[in-house]
């Protein structure tokens, strides 16, 4: 399949997704693409996908609950026709989440999913730009509290202070 030019948040979600598996910024990323650009046909993919990143995100906290709450949702939001679209195997890719849900429910342990691409160039495009960043593509996730603890560490102070501008917008109107 050739490559196409795909959304740059996108990218940047299968990037983070693969390489430096920091699942968190991958919902960030593709989160905001999607509030920009609602009416988007492809909207309930990117929903799909994001949730695709929450579930493993929490799989590897090690909340089963949390996880299979959201890759349940994943795989109902999600179509082998338009992840085919987005140059993923959408059919090998909603087989892996089931295998990801079974392994969850066996509570089997942590590991990480690969995204499989049909699109080979999108494909080569990520791994190039994660080795001269220094990862490799596909490695298993760094079992670091940074990474794992995302959520708690971060520094919400610009969230909190437009959640706070759209309250006093809405009060005004």
């Amino acid at each position: 399949m050739q490559a196409k030019p795909y959304p740059a948040a996108y990218e940047s979600f299968l990037y983070e997704f693969h390489a430096t598996r920091d699942y968190f910024e991958c919902h960030e990323l593709l989160e905001e693409y999607w509030k920009e650009h609602q009416g988007d046909p492809l909207g309930p993919t990117w929903v799909g996908l994001i949730q695709l990143a929450v579930g493993s995100y929490h799989h590897r906290r090690k909340n089963d609950r949390g996880a299979l709450k959201m890759l349940r949702q994943s795989r109902e939001r999600l179509t082998a026709q338009r992840l085919d679209e987005l140059g993923i195997d959408g059919e090998a890719l909603l087989m892996l989440i089931d295998a990801k849900i079974a392994a969850i429910e066996s509570m089997e342990p942590y590991t990480d999913l690969n995204i499989p691409f049909v699109d080979t160039e999108l494909l080569a495009r990520g791994m190039q730009i994660a080795q001269a960043d220094g990862y490799l593509w596909g490695a298993p996730s760094r079992m670091d509290e940074q990474l794992i603890h995302r959520h708690t560490l971060r520094d919400r102070s610009d969230v909190i202070a437009a959640r706070e501008a759209a309250a006093k917008a809405r009060k005004q109107s």
